[in-house]
């Protein structure tokens, strides 16, 4: 490592080292066969941009595709994918110039140009690079960062370039831990004095509420704010101040408590929003929000980032996509009874098609950045540590790696987070002492590691340290028993959660076509208004401070797709009862003060969040 530059806690794996098993490799594969891995073959802002040459958009949705597409391509080994991928690169390192500029714009209109585009084409270059080792990719963004250190000293940083300015202490830190070049190190520092200063922002903070309907601002726009959070986590590498590494802790809990949404994400439509449970979340401040908590998990160490990881992709994640990934929502709501066009939206500044399913609802950015997430939050299970290996995100995974010059697999069997066990093997191809520091999250109770005869319980909320001396083929089982919880949250409403799964009532829907007439809408790449087909106002029948006694959790089996209503791989049974509880512009009113029961009490069935595409999930208690 670089003197230059602080220690990652936990360092990455690449993708020939991390191999996805069970449910989450069929997640992938899905991804693969939808929207993610066809962009390129019909959209025509991926198949014609100018980044390879065409006359569509040349900035920022070819990175944005790329920066999932190409993780996604290398975990499955799909051949024709990497073709594809390197295809894309291909063309774009023959664009660029003799100075150095890589963005496909004219020379004469750099100065208008925002250069967001190139901190994330550099962050993708490095995403191939650690994928395919193509030995080009140094040359390439050694030239690109020479030409922008120049470009910023009388241009500088503005709009989405200064916002997101951290982007680029990525590809920067890249390329300083293989040269240890000094200059990198001060185009940084340059970074982060034309850069938009986020933590004296979040020091009076002027955003604990929404700001009117139609105001607009990058402060307050919700992917902005999901990606800040990992900005004083990087610059920490490079002052060492503890300021810059806790910065994150005190935003997150702002963000929190005046728009957190109880799926572990916050509201923004396109601007933070509140905490109503009809407020929307933009799909790509869901894709950064898991990417910023995946840095500070690597900078840091800290446990509670892959707790809040998990409760992201596991809820917020597959709930804002068709379960066959195909189409996708701009806006998810945590109370969405309805996803259908209206003229007059509950959404702050974004249009009324935001929250139906299509090709590229409201806005197209999603639509390319929808590819980032699951990748790579499979290479975010399992990371290298100063003392062995530290499984971080649970899902079913593999790990080939090397250790103290032994070959060693690390294998995890589980169906988490729909089961409360992970069984772990270990094969080694000789006797070698490492450690491997098991995640245990706050949530858990009792949790329980068997490794032959001894029984351990590791303290909740940390990294449990297991030092062993492997041999040959060893297993051990972690148990995270699961208890439910009510969760109080904001207009007199409640939430279920179990482990790090959030439990919804499913609604019964009925998908309807709607701009048949747009070109490259057509199926499966088309667009719907869902309507309720089953009742979806009613409250709970339940004791908030004994939710064990009245919700009970009967185990399905785990198809190949469980994130969906008919593949929900557990199921809650909880007694409840309809009240009048009106739709008001599609989205279901504010609950009323006075609740009036209009039914019988019922027999209700919830599911993971995460398998709902309608869903009531901020219930009132009757």
């Amino acid at each position: 490592m670089a003197e230059g530059l602080k220690k990652l806690k936990l360092s990455p794996f690449s993708t020939s080292e991390i191999h996805p098993e069970g449910w989450l490799l069929n997640q992938l594969k899905i991804q693969a066969t939808g929207l993610s891995g066809n962009l390129d073959k019909f959209w025509p802002d991926i198949r014609d941009s100018k980044w390879i040459g065409g006359t569509a958009e040349g900035w920022e949705r070819v990175p944005y595709w790329l920066d999932g597409f190409i993780p996604l391509a290398w975990l499955l080994d799909d051949e024709d994918m990497k073709a594809r991928a390197t295809k894309y690169i291909d063309s774009i390192i023959s664009q660029q110039e003799e100075d150095g500029w890589l963005c496909p714009v004219e020379k004469e209109h750099r100065n208008t140009y925002d250069m967001w585009a190139l901190l994330l084409i550099l962050k993708v270059l490095v995403v191939y690079q650690d994928a395919s080792g193509d030995e080009r990719i140094e040359t390439v963004v050694y030239k690109a960062l020479k030409a922008f250190d120049l470009h910023i000293d009388g241009n500088t940083l503005f709009n989405w370039g200064s916002s997101r300015w951290f982007e680029g202490l990525i590809p920067i830190f890249w390329l300083y831990e293989r040269t240890e070049e000094p200059w990198l190190l001060n185009l940084a520092s340059k970074l982060h004095t034309q850069g938009f200063d986020w933590q004296a922002l979040f020091k009076h903070w002027p955003y604990k509420r929404p700001d009117v309907k139609g105001r607009w601002s990058f402060m307050s726009h919700v992917v902005n704010n999901a990606m800040m959070l990992k900005s004083g986590g990087l610059l920490w590498r490079m002052t060492g101040k503890e300021e810059d590494l806790n910065s994150a802790d005190s935003m997150l809990r702002l963000l929190d408590e005046y728009h957190g949404m109880v799926t572990g994400v916050f509201t923004g439509d396109e601007c933070l929003n509140g905490t109503s449970p009809v407020q929307g979340t933009e799909l790509c401040s869901v894709a950064e929000l898991m990417y910023s908590l995946e840095i500070l998990l690597s900078i840091s160490g800290k446990s509670y980032w892959a707790d809040r990881l998990e409760k992201v992709t596991f809820n917020a994640l597959p709930a804002t996509f068709s379960p066959d990934m195909w189409t996708h929502q701009y806006d998810q709501q945590v109370n969405q009874v309805q996803c259908s066009y209206q003229e007059n939206p509950v959404f702050s500044t974004n249009g009324g098609h935001s929250h139906t399913f299509g090709l590229e609802p409201n806005f197209g950015c999603c639509t390319a950045n929808l590819s980032q997430p699951w990748p790579k939050f499979a290479l975010s299970t399992m990371f290298r540590t100063d003392n062995g290996i530290a499984a971080a995100a649970y899902a079913p995974c593999s790990l080939k790696t090397e250790i103290q010059s032994s070959k060693v697999q690390i294998t995890m069997n589980t169906n988490y987070p729909f089961r409360d066990k992970i069984e772990f093997r270990i094969i080694t191809d000789r006797m070698v002492e490492f450690t491997i520091n098991l995640r245990i999250p706050e949530w858990t109770k009792e949790p329980l590691l068997q490794i032959g005869e001894e029984r351990i319980m590791p303290k909740p909320g940390d990294f449990y340290e297991l030092k062993y001396l492997w041999s040959g083929d060893t297993k051990f089982t972690l148990t995270l028993p699961m208890p439910v919880e009510i969760i109080s949250r904001p207009e007199n409403l409640y939430a279920v959660q179990r482990g790090p799964l959030i439990y919804s009532l499913p609604v019964g829907e009925k998908w309807v076509q709607i701009n048949k007439e747009m070109p490259v809408h057509e199926f499966p790449h088309c667009d719907y208004e869902i309507y309720p087909t089953t009742p979806w106002n009613y409250g709970l029948c339940v004791e908030k401070e004994k939710p064990e006694e009245y919700i009970h959790f009967e185990e399905q089996p785990i198809g190949e797709v469980p994130f969906s209503p008919e593949g929900a791989p557990i199921i809650a049974t909880v007694k409840g009862r309809q009240i009048e509880w009106p739709l008001l512009n599609g989205s279901a009113a504010p609950v009323p003060l006075a609740l009036k029961t209009s039914g019988e009490i019922e027999e209700l069935k919830l599911i993971p969040y995460g398998c709902t595409n309608l869903r009531l999930t901020e219930i009132p208690i009757i």
